[in-house]
């Protein structure tokens, strides 16, 4: 719409910039003219009005080579089977054997690709440049202020309206066989991206390792100024298989002793709280399901789980689902400080695959990041990145089967 606006206008003018007389004609209908003193400045609204048709051109070519350029990647070890793309750098399937070894499908998503690159679920996507929430949709860093995109009300929500879920990411490394298949992609975000600051290439790998494990490595390095960097891996799991119905009655363990408290909007007030004795302590094993009548305000869980550490190790047991019917188990282990975990509550007749319609609870985010809101919240973690100090987040998913309860 903007190119056909642009171009309407500009085909109504015929602007000359160089004449040997004093006045220029620049109506190509009518006769009127105007002194040469102003033909310099017509001269730039031109180029100016041209260079944003070209611009405004590239925007939507280059979207389009995108879109055309989706592919899918599949990982296999034993019995385990990934497939991922490099749109948005997302898992799209992951295929494991039940307690009487029959595989299924663990991860809500589409048939098509193009459904991926139309999603606002953010099914099995790699979401930043900052997962989660920035209040406001703003922040300062080093007296300097940057404003960012607003996409969820008046805040930022996953990176903006175009974040690095929505974008092509580049195959770095690809390895089908050997004992750890793997692939890497890599995406160079620019400065002023969404609004924020700074140059920075950032890189995710899915390796599978070890007998039916899947490890997870993201990281990145600003390359010119300081920026916050938080990455989420945003896959919707359900253990009972992803056309099995919902995930209220799994049974989840989260090591997390606090929260950190939100408002209405889900902004982190800055203050912590205890899990103890309140909907959310899953401290011990829990069904999901069994005290979500209490949080009716966001109908279901979603919120960050300070993780409870381990001295002296870096990598912790940050959660551990169970799916009773099927006798799937997932552990989950990273060195991130928190855990947002998301019980599917929005979810609306999202066509998924085979055909089969998901609905609120139709899976559940177990989202290792940093706190969200973090670079407005001075006492939490800092997820300031740095040429000196780089991004570097380790997630490792252990699947195994249980026969008895």
């Amino acid at each position: 719409m903007l190119c056909d606006t642009l171009t309407h206008c500009l085909s109504f003018f015929l602007i000359i910039p160089f004449s040997p007389s004093s006045y220029i004609t620049i109506s190509s209908s009518h006769s009127s003219f105007i002194p040469n003193s102003c033909a310099a400045k017509m001269t730039k609204i031109f180029v100016l009005l041209l260079s944003l048709i070209l611009a405004a051109s590239a925007s939507v070519n280059c979207y389009v080579v995108e879109k055309e350029n989706i592919r899918i990647f599949e990982l296999k070890k034993g019995e385990l089977s990934l497939k991922v793309t490099n749109w948005g750098a997302s898992i799209v399937s992951l295929f494991l054997p039940d307690k009487n070894g029959k595989l299924n499908d663990v991860v809500l998503g589409y048939d098509s690709l193009k459904d991926y690159t139309n999603d606002t679920t953010y099914f099995g996507a790699t979401v930043g440049r900052v997962a989660n929430r920035i209040g406001g949709a703003q922040f300062t860093i080093n007296g300097t202020h940057y404003k960012l995109v607003a996409n969820e009300g008046n805040n930022t929500l996953h990176g903006g309206s175009r974040g690095f879920s929505d974008v092509l990411w580049k195959v770095e490394r690809y390895q089908k066989e050997g004992p750890s298949p793997r692939i890497t992609f890599s995406y160079h975000s620019f400065d002023g991206e969404e609004g924020f600051p700074g140059d920075v290439i950032v890189s995710v790998s899915y390796i599978l390792s070890g007998k039916n494990q899947l490890v997870i490595i993201m990281k990145g390095k600003a390359l010119n100024k300081p920026t916050p960097l938080n990455l989420a891996n945003h896959a919707y799991w359900n253990l009972g298989g992803q056309n099995s119905g919902n995930i209220l009655n799994e049974v989840v363990q989260i090591f997390g002793s606090q929260i950190t408290v939100v408002d209405s909007k889900l902004i982190p007030t800055g203050k912590f709280a205890s899990v103890k004795g309140t909907a959310y302590d899953f401290l011990k094993p829990q069904i999901i399901g069994s005290r979500i009548n209490q949080l009716a305000e966001t109908k279901g869980y979603d919120i960050n789980y300070v993780l409870d550490v381990e001295k002296g190790k870096k990598k912790k047991l940050a959660a551990i689902v169970q799916d009773k019917k099927s006798g799937r188990v997932l552990e989950l282990y990273t060195n991130a400080p928190g855990l947002q975990f998301y019980s599917g509550n929005y979810i609306k007749n999202v066509k998924g695959k085979g055909g089969y319609v998901y609905n609120a609870h139709a899976g559940l985010c177990l989202e290792t990041q940093a706190f969200p809101d973090s670079v407005n919240n001075p006492n939490f973690p800092s997820t300031i990145v740095t040429p000196e100090k780089p991004y570097n987040h380790y997630m490792l998913f252990k699947f195994s089967t249980k026969t008895h309860y």
